[in-house]
């Protein structure tokens, strides 16, 4: 009888035929003699001498095979998800960043419309100041939608991470190490600093600080 497998096939038949005797299944008809035989029938499967003829080390061995090629398979599924969200997140961070550059450019132009504003108070410039008001809004309302945010800075304990500092101020008035004056506004774009405020400093006058090291020692 001619042999219409390689041993790899053999090996999955004799698989298939080993769990489905386990499982219950209905036997496998024998297979057809002569030419005629189909290795794609249905019925063209092991029969129970061939599935009687399985030694015990080659069923372990057959069964080994199997569960390896199970877990070749998951793995191949687990790198394969493991890839798809790297090469999504890669995706996210590149039009992140082709946005900051953008909006990084546009910041001095957000920086010029503020001094205009400074500059027109009052007078014959009231209107004029209300139209730069209205563009530098609607401008501030595009870039916030796109992610950026204003570094809060007056008031808050000076962060090297967010403020640069320009100017240190010896004052009683305000606790050592906190941002009194902001020189020029500071900018983060998805919690990412783009450009650090810059910033006056309450220094603690040095009599005082003199006093505080006497006592220490």
């Amino acid at each position: 009888m001619p042999s219409f497998f390689n041993d790899k096939d053999k090996k999955r038949e004799k698989i298939h035929a080993v769990d489905a005797n386990a499982s219950g299944e209905p036997k496998p008809s024998p297979a057809p003699e002569g030419n005629d035989a189909d290795p794609h029938d249905s019925a063209f499967e092991l029969n129970d001498d061939t599935v009687a003829s399985i030694s015990p080390e080659e069923l372990q061995k057959l069964l080994a095979e199997k569960e390896e090629l199970k877990n070749t398979l998951l793995r191949r599924q687990a790198d394969f998800e493991n890839y798809r969200k790297r090469v999504e997140k890669e995706r996210h961070q590149e039009r992140h960043r082709g946005a900051e550059i953008l909006i990084e450019q546009i910041l001095p132009v957000l920086d010029a419309i503020d001094r205009a504003l400074e500059a027109s108070q009052g007078g014959a410039g009231e209107e004029y100041r209300k139209g730069f008001e209205l563009v530098r809004r609607q401008l501030w309302d595009t870039l916030s939608k796109q992610g950026l945010t204003k570094i809060e800075s007056v008031g808050q304990k000076f962060n090297p991470h967010l403020h640069h500092a320009i100017e240190m101020v010896e004052t009683a008035d305000h606790a050592d190490g906190m941002v009194i004056g902001e020189l020029q506004p500071g900018f983060a774009f998805h919690d990412r600093v783009l450009r650090p405020a810059m910033v006056r400093v309450a220094s603690e006058p040095a009599a005082k600080s003199s006093r505080a090291s006497h006592r220490e020692n």
